[in-house]
Formats: structure tokens, sequence, C-alpha cells
């Protein structure tokens, strides 16, 4: 299964794609890879900079032609949360590797999310856009998209973790 055995997650700003994707790799004894910071060394900006300079617009088609193009293999990849708006990457993701989405309530994710704006969060209805609204627009995508669906709310990072090494293991 060259090139198939990856695996990709997906979730909202603050579901732990990045923090629980180091814990799973180490788990799974699989590399990790943070699509977020693959954009910004190929930008040489931070994701809110670039957000800021391209336009919601302008962002996701960056990081749409960024993630159509990993080449990974045996690695956990943690997606930016608007990978979504992006079919053309999604599909490609798909091709790679299991989509894993990691499911967060509405109420955990206001206590994990301060401040969208400092995150480098694209919203799409622009800066008035609530946390509420871009909860309700990516929830669908995200499970358009998964394999498997995982829900994260209430656990520890590793326990998280786990939790997705088990579901994929069934």
């Amino acid at each position: 299964m060259a090139n198939g055995d990856n695996i990709i997650l997906i979730g909202m700003p603050g579901a732990g794609k990045s923090t629980l994707g180091i814990v799973l790799a180490k788990i799974m004894n699989y590399r990790f890879l943070d699509a977020d910071l693959v954009i910004q060394q190929q930008c040489d900006k931070t994701l809110q900079k670039l957000i800021d300079a391209c336009g919601p617009e302008g962002f996701i088609r960056v990081e749409n032609e960024i993630l159509r193009d990993i080449e990974a293999d045996h690695t956990v990849i943690a997606t930016g949360g608007s990978a979504v708006y992006s079919d053309e990457a999604m599909r490609h993701l798909a091709e790679i590797g299991r989509v894993v989405y990691l499911k967060i309530s509405y109420d955990q994710l206001v206590n994990r999310l301060s401040d969208l704006q400092e995150r480098g969060v694209v919203l799409k209805g622009g800066i008035g856009m609530s946390l509420r609204e871009l909860f309700d627009e990516r929830k669908p995508l995200y499970e358009q998209y998964a394999d498997v669906v995982v829900d994260v709310d209430d656990l520890s990072i590793t326990a998280a973790a786990r939790k997705v090494a088990d579901a994929l293991a069934d």
C-alpha cells in the first residue's frame, strides 16, 4: 500500500490536530507533518500574515496548491482547519491516506479557542464571522471527507490519540 498508509487529520481549529498528531505519530511509529508549517515555510509568512495578505480565498488557493502536492509515506498529516474548503486537496489527501475527523463539540471549542484572529483561522464569511457560524459551516465538510470520525470531547491529548489509533486498527 505504497503512499496510501498516511493518516490525515481534519477538524476545527482547536480540535487538537497538531498536538494530537504528534502523539499519534509516536504511538503508531509514524512520521509527523504539520501542513500549516509547510505552508508557512513555503510562503515565508505566518498563516495570519498570509491570510491578511491574500484574503481568505487567496489563502485557500495557496493551501490547496500545497496540500495537493504533498507526497508522504507512513506519516500523520495534520491539516489546517480550512483544508476542507479545497476539494482538489482533500481528494488528493484521501488518495494517500485515511482521513480522520477529530470531532469536537461547539462548547468544547469555545473553551479551547480564545481569539480566532490570532490563530490564523480562515474566516470565509469575513472578520465578523462568529465561531458558531464557522463551526456550522465546516462541520458538514469534515463529515463529508472523513473516512473515520473520532469524538475527542473531554479527552486528554494522549487519550484522544489512543482513541484515534484504536479506531484506525478496527
